[in-house]
Order: structure tokens, then sequence, then C-alpha cells
């Protein structure tokens, strides 16, 4: 077992630092739109116990508002780096002191390696923070080493929430043997197993939908998808759904690579971020699939909540027009016109008027406007649909044995906390353009999703039809350089 290395005994001191750790089981944690946590957390440390040891306890209720206000500023404060910038940082931990320290954070869990590191004095909280990658403030140059706790418990935090690679998984033929032997796979999936078919997707560079919003005036190209705006003015929405919206009944490669393992009965549940609805194309059942931010599949009316089928307003998406709830028409057509009520009083002026306001220019009448329809896809300001939460948490955990994440970066909650919280035996690979840095996949193989699936399919001696794989098409698979289960596939052209 690798330990790391200590101080000698005779530098301990007398009276050990103590550091406070909460211990929740993580399937008490909730989900929410935040940074994934496995529940187990660290809170603010104690000091000084009268006997000299560590006092690790769950009881935070004694926390002051102190407390919170000192924690959020060293939070402001927090410098993390990379484990080779720290050559020149006095006093910092070796690269390998630093790999032992997070290896033995995970062996023995956060509240005994706290004890057994400076819970016994035997490394400083300063420098402990460096295994971390915490640079320490130069505020706090000269500090008692207790000040360095509260920077050490977030870095530990931070670390322990990381998922660690499994180490007997590293090459192609160790993926395709996981696709073979495993029954109950989740895949994760995102834009990018959709811009084959020319549907870009948000945050590419030059091609991503959000750098080509900037024509728009907005403070945050984001905000096209902000349910206060589209209340205020759905037009900006419109004028830009139309790219977003399939334009015929296609799925890519990829979207029948996932109907392939629900055809092998190996598709536990296919979670998309996506909500082209392009997943009902392929065939993949409802019994199998989240749409995790809603989709086009239906719409709704603003005002009175009628929905349709999402074809119903497809003909407006495409013309960048506004489509109004015929429902709300049909009422308004059998109602008379009312004559507004006079008032003696000033009027309060509403200077941010919205677009789905009910009065008019008119002084003598009022006349009421139809609801715009709205595709049911969750906007930012919306709820997440329950769905999610309950599908992962009550079902998917307990029985998934893979899982593969395809065509996202996994910056955006719901999805982006799976990986932290199903268990940490159960294998994920990774199926990219790029790479994913936050999270420690055991297999990534990158390039063009279609072209991976397609090679793993052919390894795997799976039949995977699809129009746009070419017949005999060769891919070359590379090991990155300096990676031991990174891989990239690249299509050679006959």
């Amino acid at each position: 077992m690798d330990v790391a290395p200590v101080l000698a005994k005779e530098e301990l001191p007398l009276k050990a630092a103590v550091v406070k750790v909460v211990d929740v089981a993580a399937e008490n944690g909730a989900i929410s739109g935040d940074a994934p946590d496995d529940g187990d957390d660290v809170s603010q440390p104690e000091f000084d116990t009268e006997d000299g040891e560590s006092n690790i306890s769950g009881d935070s209720e004694d926390a002051s508002d102190n407390d919170w206000e000192t924690e959020s500023f060293y939070e402001d404060s927090l410098q993390f780096v990379r484990d080779n910038q720290f050559h020149d940082v006095p006093g910092a931990c070796t690269l390998e002191e630093i790999a032992a320290f997070r290896r033995r954070l995970h062996e023995i869990g956060k509240a005994a390696f706290a004890e057994e590191t400076i819970g016994q004095g035997k490394i400083t909280a300063k420098k402990l923070c460096t295994a971390f990658g915490i640079i320490p403030p130069s505020f706090l140059e000269g500090a008692p080493d207790r000040a360095y706790h509260p920077l050490l418990i977030m870095g530990i935090n931070r670390e322990y929430s990381k998922r660690v690679k499994l180490p007997q998984y590293n090459t192609i033929d160790d993926a395709v043997e996981l696709l073979e032997k495993s029954k109950n796979i989740i895949v994760l999936t995102g834009a990018g197993i959709s811009t084959s078919l020319g549907i870009p997707d948000f945050r590419s560079k030059d091609t991503g939908l959000y750098s080509k919003l900037e024509h728009l005036g907005l403070t945050d190209p984001q905000e096209v998808f902000d349910i206060h705006l589209f209340y205020e003015d759905p037009n900006i929405f419109y004028s830009i759904a139309k790219d977003i919206l399939p334009t015929e009944k296609k799925f890519s490669p990829t979207h029948a690579f996932i109907r392939l393992l629900q055809d092998k009965k190996k598709l536990l549940t296919n979670f998309t971020q996506n909500i082209d609805n392009l997943e009902a194309n392929a065939g993949i059942l409802p019994e199998h699939l989240i749409q995790c931010h809603g989709s086009f599949a239906t719409a709704s009316c603003i005002k009175c909540k009628h929905q349709v089928p999402g074809e119903q307003i497809f003909e407006h998406v495409r013309k960048g027009a506004l489509p109004e709830c015929v429902a709300c028409k049909d009422r308004l057509a059998a109602q008379p016109m009312k004559r507004k009520r006079s008032s003696n009083g000033p009027q309060k002026k509403d200077h941010r008027k919205q677009y789905f306001d009910d009065s008019s220019g008119d002084e003598d009448y009022d006349i009421p406007t139809p609801g715009v329809m709205k595709p049911d896809i969750t906007f930012f300001g919306e709820d997440l649909p329950g769905a999610f939460s309950q599908r992962l948490i009550g079902h998917d955990r307990e029985l998934a044995d893979l899982v593969i994440v395809i065509g996202t970066s996994l910056k955006v909650a719901p999805v982006a906390e799976v990986p932290g919280i199903l268990p940490r035996n159960v294998p994920q690979i990774l199926i990219s353009r790029d790479p994913v840095s936050h999270i420690d996949f055991d297999i990534e193989m990158l390039g063009d999703c279609d072209i991976v699936v397609s090679e793993l399919c052919r390894r795997a001696g799976w039949d995977l039809q699809h129009e746009m794989i070419p017949k005999g098409q060769k891919v070359e698979v590379e090991l990155c350089e300096g990676y031991v289960s990174r891989y990239r596939f690249t299509a050679i052209n006959p």
C-alpha cells in the first residue's frame, strides 16, 4: 500500500489541529443544477480539543454566519493549478507526494484522511493544500497553519468528489468486451451525436450555435433560451429555432448505435440533452429514453397551456414566424370585444412591456391576443423534468453496469451529475470529439462519434446498418501520447 511521506515523530506538535468532517451517504444527496457532489461533505474545521484528538463528527448545526462568510471569502480566493505548475512554488508537495496523498484520500475516505494527516500533525495544512492543486494565497503568508484549513477542506472536497479511473480498463479491446458483456448500459448523449446531420452543437468555437448569435445583441448568447426573455419577446428565439429543428426524419449512425443496444436488450436508459427528438426517429422506445431538457416533440401555449404535437408548429418555426395558439384563437373569436374600463386615478406605467400583454394601443377597446406556442423544451429559468432524478436515483443507479458518454462535454446539469452519482465500480467510457478534463473516464475514444461507434461495432462483430457509414470504411486508431487509455479515431479515405 502506498503511504504518503510524513514528518518525523519529534516534529509533531503537542496539540494537533482538528478538522471536523461531515459524512453523508451519497444516496441521500439531492440532484440540483450545482456542481455534482457525492454528499460526503467536509464542514468548517474545529481546533484544539482538550485531549488533543480529532473530533470527527456529523454535527454541523453549530456553524455560524461568520463561518459561511469566511468559507465564501476563501472560495473567491481559490487558485487551482495543474500539478506540473508547482515546481516553482516554495514548500509545495512533489509530484510523487501529490499522487500518494490523493490515492490515500480515496483509499480511506475524507474523515480518516484528515485525521491521518493534519489531525496527527504529520504535514502542515499549507503544504497539503498543494497536493490538491491549491496555491496558498499570498495574503495568508505568515498566518497560523489553521488559517489554511478552509482552503484544504475545499481542496479535499474537490478531489474526493472526482470519479477515480478504474485501472483494469484501458484498451479498445477492453471497451469492446464491456459492450459485449454489459446488460444494463446507460448512454448519456449531447449535441455531438447530431452534428453529422447538419444540426449545430451549442458551444463549439465558430461553428456552435452560441457563436452565431452575436448579431442578436444579447449579453450572453444563452439568453436566447432564457424563459423570461421568451416571455418578453419570443421573436428572438424563433429567429434561430429553425437552425436547431431537424429538417427531415433522419438520424445519425450514433443514434442507430443506441438503437442497436436497445435491440440487443442492453440499453437501460438513454439520457439525452438534445431537444431535436431524433431518438424517436431512430426508434428508441419511450421506456428507454429520458429527454432531460425536453424536446420539440410537443409544444404548449404560453397562456392556456394547450398542447399539440410538435409537427403542428414546424412550418412556422422553419419560416422564423411566431406560431399562435389555435385554441386561443377559437376562444377569442367567440368572445365580443370588451370596452376598456376608465380609471380616475393615475395609471402606473410599465416600461418593460411584454409581448404577451393583452393591452394594445387602442384607447377604447381591450384587444386580447392569442398565446404563442412554445416547444416543450426546458429553458433557463424553468424547472427540469422530474423524470430524470426519478429514473436515475430510483431505478438506474443500482442496475447500471456500464456508462457510455457520447457527444457531450458534460458541463450542464442534470446530465453532468450522472458520473458522480453512479457507484464508482461502474465502468465509464467517453466517445467525443474532444476530451472532458474534469472527469476521469476509464477509456476515452476521441473523434467523430459516428466513426467511433461504427468501428466499435465492427470489432464486436455487430452489424450496424446506416446509409451514412461508407462500405468498407477503414478506421485508424492511435493511442494519444502520454496516455494509457485515450485514443484518437480517424477514418481513412480510400
